[in-house]
């Protein structure tokens, strides 16, 4: 069996196009379809809602997002790209069906919910996040 020799540079390039071809979804920003932004919060002003919202992302979502949802919890330390900081004014001045998108479609490392959190749950979850504003 012939020994097959590589060049320091070949790997070097090679390990760099693997490493970007894998967190292609760390350089881009996430943007829920257009259509997302006619979705409309049917729980929108509930309070209720909003601090059953409150509950469910105390048990779920802290342990990425913190427990101020800065994205900062412990879970997502390690996680690339980072969890976003749902306190910003990038993700508060996004729409509430953008944002609910966003959670039932889910994208590596966020996980779809789609069929883990109910639909009502997830809205829930929408109107607690709006009272992370700055």
């Amino acid at each position: 069996m012939k020994n097959i020799k590589f060049l320091p540079s070949t790997i070097t390039i090679t390990m760099c196009f693997l490493f970007i071809g894998f967190n292609t979804h760390a350089q881009d920003k996430w943007v829920a379809p257009a259509n997302a932004d006619k979705i409309i919060n049917p729980l929108k002003g509930n309070t209720s809602a909003t601090e059953s919202g409150k509950r469910t992302f105390k048990m779920l979502c802290v342990v990425c997002h913190g427990a101020k949802g800065k994205g900062n919890g412990i879970g997502g330390s390690g996680l690339t790209p980072k969890p976003s900081d749902l306190t910003s004014t990038s993700v508060q001045n996004q729409t509430d069906g953008a944002i609910y998108w966003k959670l039932t479609k889910g994208r590596p490392p966020m996980a779809s919910y789609e069929t883990a959190i109910p639909e009502n749950k997830r809205w829930e979850i929408i109107n607690y996040i709006r009272t992370l504003k700055k």
